[in-house]
């Protein structure tokens, strides 16, 4: 995985005044993180989408802000986009300690075909969306994939527990919880 890099300056415009920054391609953004002062920036947008586009909320991203002698490591903790137009209007970074634990939500993306729903008249159940996991910052994994192939039969479950991941990740979310079955679609008879 290549490592994604990000240049922010200081900002000095604050509340409503933030608008002017949006029409000239310049994003807000805040940094903040344990033990720190928040910290007022603004990035490009055209850098900020494509740092959001390549690593979402789940990777390790080099914040380098102006003045600072070395990179922060932060991840992307908000985005606050325009309703209706979908422009980019405001970014919240956290800070972390690339030697300390964290917990983070990981979405789950399902993969493969499942060969029991070749049959008509079955549907996918789908439970949990995404885990909570624990690990250092590094190892934070930008998605969790689940292969479907392993669903031969109907009703048989895939879940929590049958997910592997790499030894240093911890899951939070419970073991027992539905990730995702094959189910009869149910008809009801009209006499």
């Amino acid at each position: 995985m290549v490592d994604l890099t990000l240049h922010a300056t200081n900002r000095s415009l604050l509340g409503k005044k933030t608008r002017f920054l949006r029409r000239q391609g310049i994003t807000p953004a805040h940094l903040f993180g344990h033990g720190l002062k928040s910290l007022a920036l603004q990035c490009d947008t055209n850098n900020l989408q494509r740092i959001i586009a390549q690593g979402g909320t789940t990777r390790l991203i080099n914040l380098e802000v102006e003045g600072d002698k070395r990179p922060r490591a932060v991840f992307i903790r908000e985005i606050q986009r325009d309703a209706i137009t979908g422009q980019l209007l405001h970014v919240d970074f956290y800070q972390v300690k690339k030697t300390e634990k964290m917990k983070v939500d990981v979405p789950i993306v399902l993969t493969g075909e499942a060969p029991a729903m070749k049959e008509k008249g079955r549907t996918l159940t789908h439970g949990v969306t995404s885990l909570s996991i624990e690990c250092l910052p590094g190892e934070v994994p930008p998605q969790i994939e689940v292969d479907l192939s392993r669903l031969t039969e109907v009703e048989q479950p895939i879940l929590v527990r049958d997910i592997t991941l790499s030894p240093g990740i911890t899951v939070t979310t419970d073991p027992d919880q539905l990730v995702v079955k094959v189910s009869e679609a149910r008809v009801e008879r009209v006499e």
